[in-house]
């Protein structure tokens, strides 16, 4: 069943943006933006042209330098990408029309009202890398990683498809852990023992990585799959 209502939670806009990025976000966007319909599905192979066999999603690219690099080192893949902030939709903006990126297109709302839409089977991985922990207890419930997203998600994966999770926060670590390893759909591939974890070769870096990096935080990197359907 599909939200009935926006669940965004904070402020859009974190900083004023410059002129290019606002010409950006009024002109770049709306082409790559996915219109999300009231009723039916969404097939995102063919929301591009030529369509793609294989389409990744991102929930919650912040400021989209791993979409931008995996969108860079695999062009015949397509790229969905999920962040309300307008900071981190003009960054990315600026490194897709920089690297003339066509493989890319954005929903720039609450992901939930996308995977809501998202045709069975569609999504060959996804990535919610360093998410906002809303660490306070009356705010856990609006953590992206939860029973309802993987609903969504094991509907949308393909069989084998990858999940990858990220989080500095220990106490969300566990919370995934405890999501994802207690969901049916999905099995662990990768779930390393201890406080952290090595980020693999494929995976490039984000800002909150290295932020997290620098004031002494420890990384855990997951990694589970889809089941393959009965």
């Amino acid at each position: 069943m599909a939200p009935e209502t926006r669940r965004f939670h904070g402020r859009r806009l974190a900083r004023p943006l410059t002129q290019r990025r606002k010409e950006l976000i009024e002109d770049l966007l709306p082409r790559l933006r996915i219109a999300i319909p009231e009723t039916g599905g969404i097939d995102p192979r063919a929301l591009f042209v030529p369509s793609r066999k294989n389409v990744w999603l991102e929930i919650g690219f912040g400021g989209g330098e791993h979409l931008a690099q995996q969108a860079a080192h695999h062009p015949e893949i397509g790229f969905v990408g999920c962040e309300p902030f307008l900071n981190g939709l003009a960054t990315l903006l600026t490194a897709i029309e920089e690297q003339g990126l066509t493989n890319v297109r954005l929903h720039p709302d609450d992901a939930r009202l996308l995977l809501a839409r998202l045709a069975p089977a569609s999504i060959g991985r996804c990535f919610i890398l360093f998410p906002d922990p809303w660490p306070k207890s009356r705010h856990k419930k609006r953590r992206i990683v939860s029973t309802e997203t993987l609903d969504w998600l094991a509907q949308a994966l393909v069989d084998d498809a990858e999940l990858r999770l990220a989080s500095d926060d220990p106490d969300y670590v566990r919370h995934m852990l405890a999501i994802a390893g207690d969901h049916p759909a999905f099995r662990p591939v990768r779930i390393a023992d201890g406080e952290t974890s090595t980020r693999p070769s494929d995976w490039p870096p984000t800002r909150y990585e290295e932020k997290a990096l620098a004031k002494g935080a420890a990384c855990r990197f997951l990694i589970f799959a889809r089941r393959p359907r009965a």
